[in-house]
């Protein structure tokens, strides 16, 4: 208070209260009543129970017949005997200022999952790989799709149609895939969600030798997956998805043609309606320019047309996030 008061006729009271972190009100009322820094202790409300009477309460509570009951019952239980302390409410209180408050039962505690916060501003640095079930001939029969997709350029960069979810297969197919991409150590991040191939020992191991860092969805949070979830839905709801497949055989057969589909000619939202293929194999800035002069040569033609302003080619994003942090982090990580 002393200081705000010195502070405010060269700083004025607003920047030198926010200064010290004291309020403007409690700067006024302090000032008018010439208060100090003191602060003054409000007297106990008039219903509040004298000092006697809280330890006689808490003497109760301790005693060998209510120490491990509840207050309610402790209350039920001294009404029945034609006796009144004080009310429930007001017991709890009491135990509370006690630090005695606390619920009695082993509760599982579950650890702080960290938020995953992963950022790709160029093809093959992070990937998103996922299982999903694909219904089989007969009830209680599934097929097991695993992709691995590059969240950049939304490129599958493999994919494979097994019996089952192994982490000996997921392990392969990394690998492959790795490969195949020519990914090198401390290039690349995988993430998954928590299944149990995700987190089985031979792909930890077979990360751990290839460099590739690995992250993790946190337990039951969807969103910290998108990019395959979007992949997948995609899948499902093309026309041409069956109900049911009516072997292993059909599943890949189906697979062999969608997802040279999804590459090379699905023309993905997120990135500029561009095809993956052309965003993974650095196509995009030759397309999106032929896209320009297109529109240049529509507005000569027709410039009526296009009230506002000419026709601007949709630009590739520079990055894409899992879990975005704050627009001002965001900006100072893509210029790290």
């Amino acid at each position: 208070m002393a200081a705000a008061t010195v502070l405010s006729p060269e700083l004025g009271t607003a920047p030198a209260c926010e200064a010290l972190g004291l309020g403007r009100s409690t700067f006024y009322r302090r000032r008018d009543l010439g208060q100090d820094d003191r602060i003054v202790s409000r007297p106990p409300p008039p219903r509040a129970l004298k000092t006697g009477e809280r330890q006689e309460a808490l003497a109760l509570l301790h005693s060998e017949r209510f120490v491990d009951k509840a207050p309610r019952e402790v209350y039920a239980t001294l009404l029945d005997e034609g006796a009144y302390l004080c009310s429930p409410s007001t017991m709890y209180r009491l135990l509370a200022q006690e630090g005695e408050v606390r619920e009695r039962r082993n509760q599982l505690r579950h650890p702080h999952y960290q938020k995953p916060e992963l950022l790709a501003t160029a093809p093959n640095q992070v990937w998103s790989w996922d299982i999903t079930k694909l219904l089989g001939p007969v009830k209680w029969t599934y097929f097991y799709l695993y992709v691995i997709l590059d969240i950049f350029s939304r490129y599958v960069v493999g994919w494979m149609v097994a019996h089952q979810e192994s982490g000996a297969l997921a392990k392969r197919l990394i690998s492959a895939t790795c490969e195949k991409q020519g990914i090198i150590p401390g290039q690349l991040t995988i993430h998954a969600d928590r299944g149990t191939s995700m987190k089985s020992k031979p792909v930890a191991f077979m990360l751990a030798d290839l460099g590739v860092t690995k992250t993790h969805s946190r337990p039951h949070v969807s969103n910290d997956n998108p990019f395959s979830e979007s992949q997948f839905k995609t899948l499902k709801y093309r026309p041409e998805f069956p109900a049911r497949f009516g072997s292993i055989q059909d599943s890949r057969v189906f697979c062999c043609q969608f997802f040279p589909w999804y590459n090379t000619e699905h023309r993905h939202q997120g990135i500029a309606l561009l095809t993956p293929e052309m965003v993974h194999y650095g196509q995009s800035a030759v397309v999106i320019a032929a896209r320009q002069e297109v529109l240049n040569a529509a507005y000569a033609a027709h410039p009526e047309r296009f009230v506002r302003k000419p026709p601007v080619a949709l630009s590739l994003p520079e990055a894409a996030w899992i879990n975005p942090p704050g627009k001002e982090v965001q900006s100072e990580q893509l210029l790290q």
